[in-house]
């Protein structure tokens, strides 16, 4: 019985450090840039967009989807950033699980 009890205060406590881990990532600002830094976007690590800022050298009249593509460009490096901070971050609570 007592080796049940162990378990389940090890299992309470990697909850709450990947808990703690959780909100730290959620509280991270991740800043993607297009090419040349002409569109940045800066993004929580719960993937909600606070800033977006677009230099006035990507807007051409002439040109709007390169405009649309730096966009995009700049919002796939922050999320791309998030991916790869949560899974070095969580992975460890998640190495060796079968699911």
């Amino acid at each position: 019985m007592g080796n049940m009890q162990g378990m389940m205060k090890q299992m309470q406590k990697l909850q709450k450090e990947m808990a703690s881990t959780q909100d730290e990532i959620n509280t991270t600002t991740f800043t993607g840039k297009s090419a040349q830094d002409l569109v940045t976007v800066d993004f929580t690590g719960d993937r909600k967009m606070t800033a977006l800022n677009v230099n006035p050298e990507a807007i051409d009249p002439d040109d709007p989807d390169m405009l649309s593509d730096l966009v995009m460009e700049a919002v796939n490096d922050a999320l791309g950033q998030i991916d790869q901070t949560t899974q070095s971050k969580m992975g460890k609570y998640t190495q060796g699980l079968p699911f």
